[in-house]
C-alpha cells in the first residue's frame, strides 16, 4: 500500500505541476491576446477619431463660419464640411442629434479661435455659443470713405472695401470719425448707418453756433473738412475759417492745398503747375466758391471752427517750416512773409 499511495503522491504531483505550467501558458497567451485586441481597438478609435471627429488640418481659425437659416441638419453638415469646420458631415448629425439639438440648430456667423472637434462644433451650433466678440475699430479724424472702406475690410469678416465705398461715398463728410465697435460679420450698411447717426448725435453738440452762423449744413461741413487738413490747432482752424469766409464774400479762389489731397492724394510740396490747372472741380485754383463736397470726415473741433471763425481782414495764410501759420491782407505781404518763411 505505501508504495501504491507514493505512486499516486507522485502523480497528483507531477498532474498539478502540468497544470500549474498549462495555466501559466493560458494566462501569458490571455495577456497577449487581451494587448493585441487593446492595439486593435486604440488603433481603430484613433483612426475614426482622426477622420470622423478632429478637427481638419485647414481647420478656418479666426474666419467667420455661416449657418444658413431654414436648413435641415443634413444640409448643415454639408455646409459646416464644404467651409472646412468638421471633416464628415455623418459624424456631426450623429453627434447633434444625440445631444438632442436637431431640431434645435442656432443659424448664424460662428468663429473659432482654434481648431475645434466635431463634438465642440456640434455643442456650439446646437446652443448658439457664436463666438463673435466685438472689434474695435478705429476711424481718424479726416479720413476720407475710401480710407474707411480699407480700413473696414482690413477689421470686420463681412466688409467688402469697394462696396462699402459704393454705398459710403455719397455721405463723404458726414461719416462721424471715433472708436467704433463692431461685431466682426456687421454689414456694410449697418456700419455706415451707425456712423452717420453718430455724426448726427454730434452735430447737436454745437447746433446752437450752427443755427447762429446761418449757413447750410452742407457748406459748414465742407468748409470744416478743409480746415481738418489745413491746421491741427483749433485757433488756427478759427483763424483760417476767417480767412476762407472771407475769400468767399470776396469771391476770391480759396487755393486751398488740401483739396488735391482728395482728388490726386498730392500734399503741398508735391503739386506742379499741371496739378493747379487740372479740371477737377475741387480745384480751388481754377473754381471759385467751395469744393462740391467734403474732403474727408471732419473732427468735432473743425466744425465748430468753422461756425465760429476769428474776424479779422486776413485774406492769406501759410504755414512756415515749422507748423506756425502767418496771415496776411494783401497779396504782397503774403508774398513777402512766403520769401521769408519759406525762401521762396
Amino acid at each position: 500500500m505505501p508504495t501504491i499511495t507514493r505512486a499516486l503522491e507522485r502523480f497528483f504531483s507531477l498532474a498539478t505541476r502540468v497544470q500549474e505550467k498549462l495555466s501559466d501558458h493560458w494566462r501569458r497567451g490571455a495577456n497577449q491576446r487581451t494587448i493585441l485586441v487593446v492595439i486593435i481597438v486604440g488603433f481603430v478609435s484613433l483612426y475614426a477619431y482622426a477622420e470622423w471627429f478632429a478637427p481638419p488640418s485647414d481647420f478656418p481659425i479666426d474666419e467667420l463660419i455661416a449657418v444658413p437659416e431654414g436648413l435641415t441638419l443634413e444640409e448643415i453638415a454639408g455646409a459646416l464640411k464644404e467651409q472646412r469646420a468638421v471633416k464628415n458631415p455623418t459624424a456631426l448629425r450623429l453627434i447633434v442629434t444625440m445631444l438632442g439639438r436637431d431640431t434645435s440648430v442656432r443659424a448664424g456667423d460662428y468663429l473659432f479661435k482654434e481648431p475645434k472637434s466635431v463634438f465642440s462644433i456640434a455643442r456650439a451650433i446646437g446652443t448658439g455659443a457664436y463666438g463673435l466678440e466685438p472689434t474695435r475699430v478705429r476711424i481718424p479724424e479726416g479720413a476720407t470713405t475710401k480710407e474707411m472702406a480699407k480700413i473696414y475690410a482690413s477689421r470686420l469678416k463681412r466688409i467688402d472695401e469697394e462696396l462699402f465705398f459704393e454705398k459710403a461715398v455719397a455721405y463723404e463728410g458726414f461719416l462721424f470719425p471715433d472708436t467704433y465697435f463692431f461685431l466682426p460679420n456687421v454689414s456694410e450698411d449697418t456700419v455706415i448707418a451707425a456712423m452717420r447717426q453718430n455724426f448726427d448725435s454730434h452735430i447737436t453738440e454745437i447746433a446752437g453756433e450752427i443755427s447762429s452762423f446761418g449757413k447750410p449744413l452742407k457748406e459748414i461741413v465742407v468748409m470744416a473738412s478743409l480746415l481738418e487738413r489745413e491746421a491741427r490747432i483749433f485757433k488756427d482752424r478759427q483763424m483760417i475759417a476767417g480767412v476762407l469766409w472771407n475769400r468767399l464774400d470776396k469771391d476770391m479762389l480759396l487755393q486751398v492745398d488740401a483739396a488735391f489731397l482728395y482728388t490726386l492724394g498730392k500734399g503741398t510740396f508735391q503739386l506742379t503747375m499741371a496739378d493747379l490747372k487740372s479740371d477737377s472741380p475741387y480745384n480751388t485754383y481754377k473754381y471759385k466758391g467751395l469744393p462740391p463736397g467734403p474732403i474727408g470726415s471732419p473732427s468735432i473741433q473743425s466744425l465748430l471752427a468753422a461756425v465760429t471763425p476769428v474776424k479779422h481782414k486776413y485774406i492769406y495764410y501759410l504755414a512756415d517750416n515749422s507748423g506756425v501759420t502767418h496771415y496776411s491782407v494783401t497779396y504782397e505781404e503774403h508774398l513777402r512773409k512766403k520769401n521769408l518763411y519759406l525762401g521762396s
